[in-house]
């Protein structure tokens, strides 16, 4: 059940910030939702393999910056990804990261 309201608020974040950010287009909550759940398995996948060496190299003081960084990146493979969805540049799938880290810290309070 967290996993769909994860999917859910990611998706919210996704379609919110499109509509605040010139930088960011995506075609429709469908499509929200898609995109939220490919990055969520590119972060559990490819995600997880890129943050264990970067954080074993950083001693895990940086960990946060590292996990930011590599979801950023996991954003802008899922741009590629879809035709509906589009980031022009790095900094939107930055901000997008940065909003769901904080979404997800909130969700996991309750």
């Amino acid at each position: 059940m967290n996993f769909i309201i994860g999917l859910l608020v990611n998706a919210g974040i996704l379609l919110t910030l499109s509509s605040l950010l010139p930088g960011i287009r995506i075609k429709s909550f469908g499509t929200a939702v898609l995109v939220a759940f490919v990055i969520g398995i590119l972060n559990a996948t490819i995600g997880l393999l890129l943050r264990f060496p970067l954080n074993i190299l950083t001693l895990g003081f940086l960990s946060f910056f590292v996990r930011l960084i590599v979801t950023a990146v996991m954003i802008k493979i899922a741009d590629k990804l879809f035709n509906d969805f589009e980031l022009k540049g790095f900094t939107p799938a930055l901000i997008i990261a940065l909003v769901s880290a904080i979404a997800g810290t909130l969700l996991s309070l309750n």
